[in-house]
């Protein structure tokens, strides 16, 4: 190691980063400041990586999960080779700049996620590893290895306070992730002081409990860290958390301090620390022409990893064609097989639970690249696989394509973020919608970095009974609706259960989030017979056509396309539309004119559905809003429908108005 060259870097990660700050006047020091030796050593010493192709398949990751210390991030990159400029540098956390506030993906190159909210980050390298382990198992072969890389991760204290980090490290252990290596940035300062007031967690004991190797060494021992990452290769069987004891904001007037943390050091502030560091006072972005140079003498050195990364992929391609072609289609999408949907009469009736259930073993047979499952409700979810069935993602069995994510519903969407963000595999996960709400900040990242998660959700509805109100979801299919970027489908029978996961798999930039119930619905005859295309592209069509000029068009998503028919023939005398809205979102954002081509030329329009009328009130006043806007009750299915009035019958009351 040239430990010359090494310090040259990390002077160059102080000076960009203070002034990047200080000529945003926003921005956080401290990190940068205080952990510039690891991501030197990382950058140079450390990482399997290639700066001219940041896409490279068998690269190592890298996840900065204390993303608010992002200046650490684009300074390294910018020095390493990858294509971050120093104008780019100089625009940091300006609009339109590759430097945002915090990092983003698919912004920047060399950024492998959007890691701003604290603990999301090491989540989601907690997938990337996962993926790993999985196509390592599928694809390496006894004669030749084309997936063999880490990834690895830099927390601090905010990222181990947040509970989705205990989550998904928890899982990491669990699964003996031994190519997981987190670092911990341990100054044991937070903005509102020392971590003393609030965090006091032997944290070696902890992730110890984990199941995790837990090294220790200090920031600033390049040869030490060095050392600690070859230790923590060393163990196949355990995820490493490497404790570097450090300074937040080291060289500044108040290091060590809370007051380095999220401020810029103010002009003085800023000459003061170049003075102590011994770098240029007057000169502003300055780099120390060594740390190019040595950047510049790694090109050849990394530009050979991968070509002989290239060469052996190659002669495993030549001789395992098959295995080729389905690398391949993992990592396109393509379907592997040719596997026709679940075919059902009119009449035929199952909760869309377990319409899902088969519709995703048809997805499984078709797609080779599916894996996932459920916050430990694989029977209630129905999420199993069955005859597709590789066994359950284990260190025994890193081939198995189920996912036991535990009781973990926001670590195991951030999970599925990573795994995706990998590539070469298309995950989903499951739960009960109501606890949509457990993981809805990672679907809001997903949402961000337009990730195509696929998120199954069960008991939908007032519906689940007896569970009562906590478990009733209200108002969650309109808090998903509202998330840019999701989509949310709520089918009204197994047939549209079917086309909805045709729709999820068919995205390829947002999450898709689908909603399917408890109880039994019956297929219902469509009247549009393009339903399915109507369907995917309009996000609503015509179940009963009524007329062209229908005296009521109800609008009804789920559960109450059925209720809405059973009304509908109580109802003597008037020509009653009715339209299924799976796709609330996607029908809202047709056109007028689009809209009234489903809608029909009405002359009333009521809405229903199970949950609030929020959504619904676009297309009809409150009166004819046949929704749930209080919370549900304790009680069988039905009795609990009765009591809040939400039946056929009281719904024909309301047609015949």
């Amino acid at each position: 190691m040239n430990e010359k060259a090494i310090a040259a870097v990390a002077k160059s990660v102080r000076s960009l980063s203070m002034d990047a700050i200080q000529k945003a006047n926003s921005g956080h020091p401290g990190l940068p400041l205080g952990a510039a030796e690891l991501a030197s050593v990382l950058y140079g010493e450390v990482l399997k990586h290639n700066p001219a192709n940041s896409k490279w398949a068998d690269r190592d990751r890298f996840v900065l999960s204390a993303g608010h210390g992002s200046m650490l991030l684009y300074s390294i990159l910018h020095l390493s080779g990858y294509k971050v400029t120093m104008d780019d540098i100089k625009s940091f956390r300006q609009v339109g700049s590759v430097c945002c506030g915090h990092p983003e993906y698919g912004i920047t190159d060399g950024v492998e996620c959007t890691g701003g909210p604290l603990g999301q980050g090491v989540s989601m390298a907690v997938g990337m590893a996962m993926a790993e382990q999985m196509l390592a198992a599928r694809f390496n072969t006894a004669k030749h290895t084309i997936v063999d890389h880490y990834t690895y991760s830099l927390v601090g204290e905010g990222c181990l306070q947040e509970g989705v980090s205990s989550e998904a490290c928890s899982l990491a252990g669990n699964l003996k992730l031994g190519k997981l290596i987190v670092f911990y940035d341990e100054n044991r300062i937070s903005i509102d002081g020392s971590t003393d007031i609030t965090f006091t967690d032997d944290i070696k004991k902890r992730y110890e409990a984990y199941g995790w190797q837990v090294l220790a060494g200090s920031m600033y021992d390049v040869k030490g860290i060095e050392k600690l990452v070859n230790k923590a290769k060393a163990n196949k069987k355990q995820p490493t958390l490497i404790m570097l004891k450090s300074i937040i904001g080291k060289g500044a007037p108040k290091e060590n301090t809370a007051d380095v943390h999220g401020a810029p050091l103010g002009a003085d502030g800023v000459k003061e620390a170049k003075a102590k560091l011994g770098l240029p006072v007057d000169q502003d972005f300055y780099v120390v022409p060594e740390a190019y140079d040595y950047f510049a003498g790694k090109k050849a050195e990394w530009a050979k990893k991968e070509a002989d990364w290239n060469e052996t992929f190659a002669a495993w391609a030549n001789e395992n064609p098959d295995l080729k072609k389905q690398w391949d289609a993992f990592h396109s999408d393509a379907a592997t097989a040719e596997v026709a949907d679940v075919e059902y009469k009119v009449g035929d009736a199952c909760a869309t639970r377990d319409a899902s259930g088969k519709a995703l073993n048809v997805i499984a047979a078709r797609y080779g690249n599916l894996v996932g499952g459920s916050a430990d409700l694989m029977g209630p979810n129905k999420t199993a696989f069955k005859a597709y069935d590789e066994g359950t993602f284990s260190p025994a069995n890193y081939k198995g394509r189920t996912i036991e994510y535990g009781i973990r519903e926001f670590a195991m969407s951030a999970v599925c973020a990573g795994m995706s963000l990998h590539g070469g595999l298309r995950p989903f996960c499951a739960t009960f919608l109501v606890f949509a709400d457990y993981l809805r900040p990672s679907l809001r990242v997903v949402s961000l970095m337009k990730q195509p998660v696929i998120y199954v959700f069960t008991h939908d509805s007032i519906y689940v009974g007896e569970d009562g109100p906590t478990h009733q979801p209200i108002e969650t299919m309109t808090s998903l609706r509202t998330i840019p970027g999701v989509q949310a489908i709520r089918p009204g029978d197994p047939e549209e259960s079917m086309q909805a996961w045709n729709m999820a798999y068919a995205s390829k930039d947002h999450p898709v989030c689908m909603a399917f119930t408890r109880q039994a619905l019956a297929v219902y005859e469509k009247a549009d017979k393009n339903w399915k295309e109507n369907m995917a592209t309009k996000g609503a069509y015509v179940v009963q056509e009524g007329s062209a000029s229908p005296d009521i068009s109800i609008l009804a998503s789920g559960s109450e396309v059925n209720m809405a028919l059973a009304a509908a023939k109580q109802v003597e005398g008037k020509t009653i539309r009715v339209v299924s809205v799976p796709d609330l979102k996607k029908f809202s954002g047709l056109s007028k004119a689009d809209q009234k081509a489903i809608i029909g030329d009405a002359k009333r329009v009521v809405c229903t559905e199970a949950g609030v009328s929020t959504e619904w009130l676009q297309f009809t006043d409150k009166d004819n809003c046949f929704c749930i806007d209080r919370f549900g009750e304790s009680g069988p299915a039905n009795k609990v429908a009765e009591h809040l009035g939400f039946t056929a019958d009281k719904l024909a009351e309301l047609l015949k108005k």
